[in-house]
């Protein structure tokens, strides 16, 4: 009995219609930048080849298997499933505990409105320190 959860992908070299290794290679570019890793890291985390990654990086049209999306995905702290779930073109659902670039700039802007507050606040006490200094 085969689990349905992840999306099935042949394992044979050669072109598949309906996958998109161009998305793969974007999705494993940017989580690199993001994380800050180069392809020597990240071959030494996944426990391949740095050629093997750059065929993935580069998009490819070589076919890698499942277990090589799979060893590359957990390298960068992703669901087994991710790339293959890239590849395949079906919406990976947002990652618990990994913000979006939106959500980070909406706490950033929080960050900023809290310390102008701060700032106003801190502002008003040293004026009556400084008044109540004055009047003695």
């Amino acid at each position: 009995m085969l689990e349905q959860s992840t999306p099935r992908v042949y394992t044979s070299r050669g072109r598949v219609d309906g996958e998109n290794w161009a998305a793969v290679a974007v999705a494993v570019n940017d989580r690199m930048a993001v994380l800050r890793i180069g392809q020597q890291q990240l071959a030494e985390l996944s426990g391949l080849s740095v050629s093997t990654l750059r065929l993935v990086q580069h998009g490819a049209s070589r076919r890698v298997q499942n277990k090589t999306l799979t060893a590359i995905a957990r390298a960068l702290d992703w669901p087994d499933d991710h790339l293959i779930r890239v590849l395949v073109g079906n919406r990976v659902p947002d990652i618990p505990g990994h913000a979006n670039d939106q959500e980070i700039l909406a706490g950033i802007g929080r960050i900023e409105q809290q310390l102008a507050d701060l700032s106003r606040r801190l502002a008003a006490v040293e004026e009556l320190v400084t008044v109540g200094t004055a009047n003695r």
